[in-house]
């Protein structure tokens, strides 16, 4: 619940650089500035945390490398979800990784739910799907707003697995630590990949968030913590149910897009949030 809070705030704040550094800009602000946080709480975990033993296996670099890629696909494609769409609609599409994450997680790792947290994962999916249909006059501009939040909930459902795997491998007796390890692992390899790309791809974006570094620090430290709140319930519990408790993100987001961008929801809209809230309440009866 605390991850899906610290979210809000860092989608706003991504939102906000978003105007002057574009989507992949904004995405590169999220691990870039987060990094330095991260590793700072990696150190402060190594204090508490003094018999833990970190295995560098191949599994983790491989779901390490898989949730990272994921993850900065699934953040490019959330921020432009919410330019078409607006913020709380795209974050609302966005929990489609709901759904995702526990078919990844059946599918890829065998990880299972009980069957009432599968209705959940069924009404939650139906309520998505009435979100995101848009009225007439503006259905092209909103479906591919639409595609775009549910093709970041694809990969934010391969993320979330990938990192729960990475997690389990580091070391699977603490847990907590590990996690946090993962967090500072992943953005640092974020960080240097999606620098390389924008240096070599659009070097005045790469810049522009240099430029920037100022107001994009609460949108790293925000990040960070998200981040970590997200890592470490990951290590301790499968994706779905996880995630669903992460739904918390979407009235905070409603009243945030509201409040900072003047946005209104329409009936539609609050039915299909409120079928949304109801079914991965469900999700969390395991």
């Amino acid at each position: 619940m605390a991850a899906a809070t610290f979210q809000v705030g860092r989608n706003a704040l991504q939102r906000g650089v978003m105007s002057s550094s574009g989507p992949w800009g904004a995405t590169l602000v999220r691990f870039l500035f987060g990094l330095p946080f991260s590793l700072m709480f990696v150190a402060i975990a190594h204090i508490f945390t003094p018999g833990a033993g970190l295995r560098w296996t191949g599994m983790f670099w491989l779901s390490a490398i898989v949730g990272a890629t994921a993850q900065v696909l699934a953040t490019a494609a959330l921020l432009d979800a919410m330019r078409r769409s607006g913020f709380a609609v795209g974050t609302a599409l966005q929990q489609s990784s709901l759904p995702l994450a526990a078919l990844l997680g059946l599918i890829v790792y065998h990880d299972r739910i009980s069957a009432m947290a599968w209705v959940g994962v069924v009404i939650t999916t139906i309520g998505l799907v009435a979100l995101s249909w848009p009225p007439a006059d503006q259905r092209r501009a909103s479906l591919v707003g639409a595609a775009m939040g549910l093709t970041s909930g694809l990969f934010f459902g391969f993320s979330l697995n990938a990192f729960r795997h990475a997690a389990l491998a580091l070391e699977p007796a603490h847990p907590v630590f590990a996690a946090l390890v993962c967090v500072a692992v992943v953005q640092a390899m974020q960080t240097v990949g999606l620098s390389l790309i924008l240096a070599w791809r659009d070097p005045a974006t790469l810049v522009e968030v240099l430029r920037r570094w100022r107001p994009s620090l609460g949108a790293g430290l925000c990040g960070a913590c998200a981040s970590a709140g997200w890592f470490v319930a990951l290590a301790l519990s499968p994706a779905a149910p996880v995630r669903a408790l992460g739904i918390i993100e979407a009235p905070i987001a409603a009243m945030a897009g509201h409040r900072l961008f003047r946005e209104a929801l329409g009936v539609r809209q609050i039915l299909s949030g409120l079928a949304i809230v109801g079914g991965v309440l469900l999700t969390t009866l395991l």
